[in-house]
């Protein structure tokens, strides 16, 4: 079984699937992989720089990711292009990795992605796991870990799918409003009722 988990800009995905990590569960994590498709020697990062030039490469070989998030922003159409060159890539070295953890015989796995739902990557899970954490905490951590001012944060959530979109999506819901150990309560009944319907222990 695979679920997916996801939720608006800082709810705790990570954190979340640390937990689970705790009691024996791998996962993969989609911004991770959309990294690896990317990197030095790989096809998508050679389209992209034949398509703009050395300015979107780093002296280091690397992916200027700033240079092409101001390309992309000021053009829809090349985050379409963008797009249509990195998602394919990042779906099947997904499944890849999703394969692999399955026949290292987990006894189920977890797809953490941001855009679980708007990429389409939910057609690859069974179920849908939504991390979700009131707005005004959601400004408030934003602004602290990304070092952002409360207008730069309500762009960035306003750029994402709504929460109570996200929330009637869901399958299973955590709420990551309260405590470490509140969390890991929440974790640890889910992790029961998946494996009740895996059939493992």
């Amino acid at each position: 079984m695979i679920v997916g988990v996801t939720g608006g800009i800082a709810s705790g995905k990570s954190t979340v699937a640390r937990a689970f990590a705790t009691l024996g569960v791998p996962w993969v994590d989609a911004d991770d992989v959309a990294r690896e498709v990317v990197e030095p020697g790989e096809p998508a990062l050679a389209e992209i720089a034949a398509r703009h030039g050395s300015k979107v490469i780093q002296e280091d070989g690397y992916l200027n990711r700033r240079t092409l998030r101001e390309i992309v922003f000021a053009e829809p159409s090349e985050r379409l292009w963008l797009e249509s060159v990195t998602h394919p890539r990042i779906r099947q070295r997904i499944l890849t990795h999703l394969e692999r953890l399955q026949s290292e015989g987990a006894p189920y796995v977890l797809l953490v992605s941001p855009l679980l739902f708007e990429s389409g990557q939910s057609e690859m899970v069974d179920r849908c796991l939504v991390i979700d954490v009131p707005e005004s905490l959601q400004l408030a951590r934003t602004a602290a870990r990304d070092d952002v001012d409360e207008k730069q944060a309500r762009a960035i959530l306003a750029a994402q799918m709504p929460r109570s979109e996200r929330l009637a999506r869901a399958d299973d819901v955590i709420d990551n409003s309260g405590s470490e150990e509140d969390l890991a309560a929440q974790v640890a009944v889910l992790d029961r009722r998946y494996r009740e319907m895996t059939g493992s222990r």
